[in-house]
């Protein structure tokens, strides 16, 4: 009776143990979750549908400018590019500054559209045509959809805004 007892109780504690082997750890679960996130953005980069959102900046006049209370966006698409940044710099040209233009502001069809893969991530380069400009967008994007957005311009300063990539939020209409 009591070598009966010996083994359900060593049978109890290997079915305990097995149980607690079978769980994953945390190490395990948070890899697991960057490689879905690396997953993601990879599809968002293939199909070259994202959209970069700036959390702040840097430019030549400020070193540093908070965003997170300021609504902004650049929309990427194949076939359509929309900018909606706020512009802290220099403007070298009185149409840059006419009075309409309060920021980086444009939409248009990209004339050049190109990802190329590193190993720290991705680089997508753009160059669009705004209304009284011409905008290249540099923007380095790593595996887990951090990015940093270079901006430069033929009338305006360069400047330089960090944030991150995420699918695109349909606009919702009034």
């Amino acid at each position: 009776m009591k070598s009966l007892r010996i083994v359900l109780l060593l049978l109890l504690c290997c079915n305990v143990f097995v149980g607690f082997a079978q769980e994953k750890t945390k190490r395990q679960l948070r890899i697991e979750r960057r490689q879905e996130k690396e997953k993601e953005i990879e599809k968002l980069i293939d199909a070259r549908e994202f959209e970069f959102v700036a959390q702040n900046l840097s430019s030549q006049i400020f070193n540093f400018v908070d965003l997170t209370t300021n609504p902004n966006f650049i929309k990427f698409k194949p076939d359509f590019i929309k900018s909606e940044m706020p512009y802290f710099g220099r403007g070298f040209s009185g149409l840059a500054y006419a009075g309409s233009d309060t920021g980086l502001k444009f939409e248009g069809k990209p004339e050049k559209f190109t990802v190329k893969k590193n190993r720290k991530g991705y680089q997508v380069d753009v160059v669009v045509k705004g209304q009284q400009d011409f905008f290249n967008l540099g923007l380095s994007v790593g595996f887990d959809g951090s990015a940093t957005l270079s901006v430069t311009s033929n009338n305006r300063s360069p400047i330089n805004y960090f944030g991150a990539i995420s699918t695109i939020k349909e606009e919702k209409k009034p």
